[in-house]
């Protein structure tokens, strides 16, 4: 993907981005909000709007917010630089490291979630989002008695998505026993300091009055300012603050995990995130949704659609602020966004315009060149496309294909095609692949007088690579 700074007339589509952002404040949605655009070579630009505080200067990139539920993410980092370590094992129970939970579901023989069933929504707790925002501060002990005298299961562990914070509670407990260190401890030194997110912590007595975002919420017309919580016991579900520069670092890493070209850089591989990214727990899509399909990862959402394929993000809402971070592996560009209002749905401006930079990005994909031995297949897939031949495609083909549907039945086919578009060039055919650079699905298109016989091939698990599936079909000119 070519970097946003190449781009022509890019200065309107940032004249527009940043009025996505402006009008958040203009239409009351909060006192003040941050964005961060970033592609694959870093920050490309960013904008402050309304005050970080009633009367104050507009938000900067240093200026601290709650990004809440973002946190979730470090979380489960955290949990998986102890797996990395051998420390731990994802599909253990969590009460081997929370006694005090005890399972409700089903009735008569209650099972308890396993950790990995937690960091995907999939522990069968109930979705707590008001409550579980006002227990940050918590201690252990306290946390523990909630356990002890019993939480709500509203379905069997395992089955299904149901967003719980409680879960990520539990998390926490868990980097807590197993690290020996406490939570905020952990994540500041393997995750915040390895890469340099020095503006980013769990404690707001730590930040200078002059960096900290108020949080407000609506009341009579006018804003009412709220007071911050500490860490404590649920500091894993939500309890970091940071900066739009320092959530635009985080975003980055994650992002690049799926770059071929970079060598590994930070606390934890690229393959494990790429694991945060990857659909654990299928979400339905919600009522105009036009997605193929969405789910959660570790600590983060991935959705696809048709357009512009995967998008991985999450939100995060807490009394007195609203945050969001959002990037499409693709193109590989991203927005963060910070605001300081209760629940503001920080995501919608940050939706708005990462969908807004992949139309301005909209272009034909780069060309990816085929290995040699899946041009070679391609180039003869095109010359059965112009003439069959039984031998040649007995050599390409594994014994499926004969087997499913005769070689006459093809070739007759392809003479029906031919009749209807003319001859094929096959010396001009395209060789594409349908599911990504390693050409395990790949089309063959072969242009011809009047459209193109495409050649949908699929490849069989056996080495050397051979064709188990093998279906034509035409795509004709339109006219005039």
């Amino acid at each position: 993907m070519a970097s946003l700074r190449s781009l022509t007339d890019f200065e309107p589509v940032k004249s527009e981005i940043a009025a996505l952002f402006a009008a958040r404040v203009a239409q009351g949605s909060a006192p003040g909000c941050f964005f961060s655009v970033f592609d694959e070579d870093g920050p490309v630009f960013e904008g402050g709007f309304g005050c970080r505080t009633i009367d104050a200067a507009a938000p900067d990139r240093q200026t601290r917010f709650r990004i809440a539920s973002c946190t979730k993410s470090f979380t489960t980092a955290a949990l998986l630089i102890l797996r990395d370590a051998g420390q731990l094992v994802l599909d253990e129970p969590i009460t081997k490291f929370v006694p005090a939970l005890r399972g409700t579901l089903p009735a008569g023989a209650p099972v308890v979630p396993s950790l990995r069933m937690l960091m995907t929504m999939a522990g069968g707790l109930a979705t707590d989002d008001p409550w579980a925002d006002r227990q940050e501060s918590i201690s252990q002990d306290a946390f523990r008695a909630i356990l002890e005298t019993g939480v709500r299961f509203t379905t069997l562990p395992g089955t299904r998505f149901e967003y719980s914070n409680l879960g990520y509670a539990l998390l926490g407990a868990v980097v807590e026993r197993v690290s020996g260190q406490s939570f905020p401890a952990f994540v500041t030194e393997h995750l915040l300091r390895p890469l340099g997110l020095e503006a980013t912590t769990f404690d707001h007595a730590m930040v200078p009055e002059a960096q900290m975002a108020t949080g407000y919420r609506p009341l009579d017309g006018g804003w009412l300012a709220l007071s911050q919580s500490g860490p404590g016991a649920f500091s894993s579900i939500g309890g970091l603050m940071s900066t739009g520069a320092d959530l635009t670092k985080w975003a980055s890493w994650l992002c690049e995990a799926f770059r071929a070209d970079l060598p590994e850089r930070g606390p934890l591989s690229a393959a494990s995130r790429r694991e945060m990214q990857t659909i654990h727990t299928p979400i339905a899509p919600e009522h105009g949704e036009d997605l193929l399909f969405k789910g959660y990862g570790f600590g983060l959402i991935a959705q696809s659609d048709a357009r512009h394929g995967l998008t991985v993000h999450h939100s995060g809402g807490y009394p007195g602020f609203s945050a969001h971070m959002r990037w499409n592996q693709g193109a590989r560009i991203g927005v963060v966004g910070l605001e300081n209002a209760t629940y503001s749905g920080a995501w919608m401006p940050v939706a708005a315009a990462l969908d807004r930079l992949l139309g301005a990005c909209a272009m034909k994909p780069a060309t990816v060149e085929p290995p040699p031995e899946i041009a070679a297949l391609g180039r003869t897939v095109a010359a059965l496309i112009a003439r069959w031949d039984d031998d040649v495609a007995g050599s390409i083909c594994l014994e499926n294909v004969a087997m499913d549907r005769s070689f006459a039945e093809r070739a007759a086919e392809l003479a029906a095609l031919r009749a209807r578009v003319g001859p094929p060039q096959a010396d001009r055919a395209e060789i594409l692949p349908a599911d990504g650079p390693m050409f395990g699905r790949f089309e063959v298109r072969v242009p011809c007088r009047t459209g193109m016989i495409v050649g949908l091939v699929l490849l069989g698990p056996p080495e050397p690579a051979r064709v188990q599936t093998l279906r034509f079909r035409v795509v004709a000119t339109p006219p005039g």
